[in-house]
């Protein structure tokens, strides 16, 4: 092993923040994830990425990394200095990861065995810090570049679920190009679609998670600024239909035999909210029911499509899946997360919690099985 002070020890860089509009969710995963890792078993470099890109220093403080007075935490208050960069190379046979200040000597910060990346959306949960991990031979929790990026990417989730014959809900996809070449042409296009599925629709970046930027329109009203809203977190849209049913979910965790499906969960309706929104999440806490209320055949099913899903996009490590069960007793899988939450009120842990996996044992996991898988071709 490699750490300098614990020679016995694998060291973990727990990499966090990023350019996303996530980036406050991730910092909040981190700080579960700190408190989480067991430090007997593990030493830890915490690595922050601020929203400008900047790989910062960070300290090794998680009760720092918590929503305080409904105000969320970021990079730039947790960073040791306002300049200083932390650089991992790009050579596979070198782990030495450096830290340096402007007019300063750099500092050997000692070599990383594995990364737990807890980046959520764009430039983290997408593949291109997985391409990175990849192309600097460092092991890594989670899923590669490809299913990281089938799994933010909903246009491209949802045509891999649908060649598998897995069941998606009805939904359209707005381009960048076709926005910019023609709005109007565009814009008829979701009013066709609410033609035949009818109002409402949800209207949603398509490669943006934690609920952001998702609009319910109820009627051509509302059209219009939930496209630019939609649009501020990212120029290609996915425009679904409504589906009327119970919001289920579901843990997938890679063992040693393979894939196995948690317990399922259930988000009940949020009354305070038109939908399960960034703010039913994260801030007003709406509780989910673990385990679901669902009959043994029910359970099953969607323990069966989870795996299958993870399976469908090639996933490795973890997985959230996202289910409607509709009011005809179909499911309906909606998305995956290969990067789910970690919050102390997230749904991933939750559920492998009531499966008998506790959230150390869970991290632990998580780890060991990145220290055990190769990178590159696997």
């Amino acid at each position: 092993m490699s750490s300098e002070t614990s020679p016995h020890k694998p060291r973990v860089a727990v990499v966090f923040g990023g350019r996303s509009s996530e980036h406050a969710i991730s910092v909040l995963t981190a700080g579960a994830v700190l408190r989480a890792i067991d430090r007997d078993r593990y030493d830890v470099l915490p690595i922050g990425i601020t929203t400008d890109g900047r790989w910062a220093l960070t300290a090794d403080d998680p009760e720092r990394m918590a929503i305080t007075d409904r105000q969320l935490p970021t990079v730039a208050a947790l960073a040791e200095s306002t300049e200083g960069g932390v650089v991992l190379p790009v050579d596979p046979t070198n782990r030495e990861v450096v830290y340096s200040e402007p007019g300063s000597v750099p500092k050997a910060l000692g070599e990383v065995d594995v990364v737990f990346p807890v980046l959520h959306g764009p430039y983290g949960e997408d593949g291109t810090l997985q391409g990175l991990l990849e192309l600097s031979g460092v092991p890594y929790v989670g899923s590669g570049v490809l299913a990281s990026a089938v799994g933010q990417d909903k246009d491209y989730m949802k045509r891999v679920f649908t060649s598998f014959g897995l069941p998606v809900g009805p939904y359209e996809v707005i381009r960048p190009r076709e926005w910019e070449k023609d709005p109007a042409a565009a814009r008829r296009k979701i009013v066709d679609f609410a033609g035949e599925h009818g109002w409402p629709l949800f209207v949603k970046p398509a490669r943006a998670g934690s609920s952001m930027g998702i609009t319910k329109v109820d009627d051509l009203g509302g059209l219009d600024e939930a496209i630019e809203e939609a649009r501020r977190h990212d120029p290609k849209i996915l425009v679904e239909s409504l589906l009327r049913g119970r919001e289920i979910e579901c843990g997938v965790l890679e063992f040693e035999d393979g894939p196995r499906a948690s317990v399922p969960a259930e988000i009940p309706p949020v009354t305070a909210h038109d939908f399960y929104d960034f703010e039913a999440k994260y801030i007003d806490s709406a509780d989910g029911i673990v385990p679901a209320p669902l009959t043994a055949e029910q359970t099953a099913k969607v323990q069966e499509l989870a795996v299958a899903a993870f399976e469908a996009a090639s996933c490795e490590g973890l997985v959230r899946a996202d289910f409607f069960l509709q009011d005809n007793g179909e499911f309906v899988i909606n998305e995956i997360n290969t990067l789910p939450g970690f919050t102390p009120i997230s749904m991933y842990p939750r559920m492998w919690q009531e499966s008998g996996v506790s959230y150390p044992e869970l991290i632990d996991r998580l780890l060991q099985a990145a220290l055990q898988r190769s990178t590159g071709l696997r």
